[in-house]
């Protein structure tokens, strides 16, 4: 056995000498956009909030505002290594439709007597700001696009 667990090893080993790939940025140019780390600030405190929701309402409106809040963050990361400025701009506008998930998810929290005003306007501030935001990266993206599009003809 002992034998056979040296052989083994020394395979495993060799194999992954072989495959063994440099130490390199793979890219994840999306962990540089403080829009990101901002979308992640934000989701920690509404989950903060949700996390204070009576419990029926785990599988309803803390469940739905959670996979909004989620998808912010993913659509960002999703569309940043796309092939061109207009297919991260899809991306930008679909964490941007997200963020208004939740914000309308925080309108019915509010409504329904979960969290009080004053943390319903902190939500509203993070998010106005975060909103204004996707819509100048959006335009950023499309300006860009077009440039490249029109020195390219």
């Amino acid at each position: 056995m002992t034998l056979t667990m040296t052989m083994t090893e020394k395979m495993s080993k060799e194999l992954s000498e072989e495959i063994a790939e440099p130490e390199m940025d793979y890219g994840f140019r999306f962990k540089e956009w403080d829009i990101y780390t901002d979308s992640r600030k934000f989701r920690g405190f509404v989950n903060g909030l949700l996390n204070g929701f009576p419990k029926e309402e785990q599988y309803r409106l803390v469940d739905q505002a959670k996979r909004a809040l989620n998808s912010i963050v993913l659509n960002l990361a999703e569309g940043s290594n796309r092939n061109s400025d207009k297919d991260t701009r899809v991306y930008v506008n679909r964490a941007h439709t997200s963020l208004d998930e939740v914000v309308s998810c925080m309108d019915c929290a509010l409504d329904d007597r979960y969290i009080d005003g004053k943390e319903h306007q902190q939500v509203l501030d993070k998010a106005s700001s975060l909103a204004k935001r996707f819509r100048k990266f959006a335009a950023y993206l499309l300006r860009s696009h077009n440039q490249k599009s029109s020195s390219s003809s």
